[in-house]
């Protein structure tokens, strides 16, 4: 307890002190890049999606699958939500820089400056409280969770053979884990320690079948969605060579110049072994995070 306490001491402030200073930065940067989105002419909107679905549609299968479900089942209200929690956000935000600016001793060092770091975090924990909104943040995240169940229910039916894939690589690793390792195991474990061997096990089970059906899984979302992305940026690209005059229709340019496209998209994400490169994997570890737990979500679901 004494070095938990002494760890929240340690890391309260700059934790604090960063989320307050990163967030309206973050949130700033994402609505001015909403708006350029919102602002290009349609044609330039789908050649942009077609080139992410080409070139990184096998990074992320379960987001961008999931981006495509809740459009039919609450992407509005998922934004709607977001725009509510963004606002009680920046109203923390604001609250907090002014209670931040507080020197009511009037010694010149404000206060915040003055207490430990667990004393801190108990005054930020107070003001969330006496300045965001309940009742509003509560219908917001009720709202969110509500798209979130609609959207894994697709998503289980989606990738239904992923799930079956793994669960049997589970169970049958599970049977040659238990006969073979788990004695072995079990003897080099503490006696007090040992009603853990089939536990741990059973969870390394399910992280090798999952982590090879979607590997499977994943190359199979590279190959279509490189395909579908060629095809939609190459008709895209028509449009804006003709000027709108010409119709995809009334020729096969697009389709060839799809196949191109897609065999480039393909070969770029095989070349990266189907993982984000560098940096990129380092300013889109949020989607990252959110594919990991989406995939163990439904598997487990």
């Amino acid at each position: 307890m004494v070095d938990a306490a002494e760890l929240v001491q340690n890391f309260a402030r700059p934790v604090l002190d960063f989320t307050f200073e990163a967030m309206p930065v973050i949130i700033s940067a994402c609505q001015k890049a909403y708006k350029v989105y919102t602002r290009l002419p349609l044609v330039y909107v789908h050649l942009l999606i077609g080139a992410v679905m080409c070139f990184f549609g096998g990074f992320y299968p379960t987001v961008f699958a999931a981006l495509q479900a809740a459009e039919h089942g609450g992407l509005i209200t998922l934004r709607k939500a977001l725009g509510a929690l963004t606002e009680e956000m920046m109203v923390i935000i604001e609250e907090n820089k002014k209670e931040d600016a507080v020197d009511a001793d009037g010694d010149g060092v404000v206060d915040a400056k003055q207490i430990d770091g667990r004393e801190l975090l108990k005054r930020k924990v107070k003001l969330v409280l006496k300045k965001i909104n309940p009742e509003k943040v509560n219908d917001a995240i009720a709202s969110m969770y509500k798209v979130w169940i609609s959207v894994l229910a697709v998503l289980t039916i989606q990738f239904a053979r992923t799930i079956a894939l793994s669960l049997t690589i589970s169970a049958f690793a599970k049977r040659v884990t238990d006969r073979f390792l788990l004695p072995i195991v079990k003897t080099a474990t503490p006696k007090e320690y040992q009603q853990w061997c089939p536990i741990i096990l059973d969870w390394f089970c399910k992280s090798v079948g999952m982590s090879i059906a979607w590997k499977i899984q994943t190359i199979i979302s590279a190959f279509t969605s490189a395909l579908a992305g060629g095809l939609i940026m190459s008709r895209a690209l028509l449009q804006i060579r003709s000027k709108g005059q010409k119709n995809h229709e009334d020729t096969n340019i697009d389709e060839i110049l799809s196949y191109t496209l897609g065999g480039a998209g393909f070969y770029f994400q095989y070349t990266q072994s189907f993982d984000t490169p560098f940096p990129l994997n380092i300013i889109l570890w949020p989607v990252e995070l959110a594919e990991y737990y989406i995939r163990w979500s439904i598997t487990n679901n």
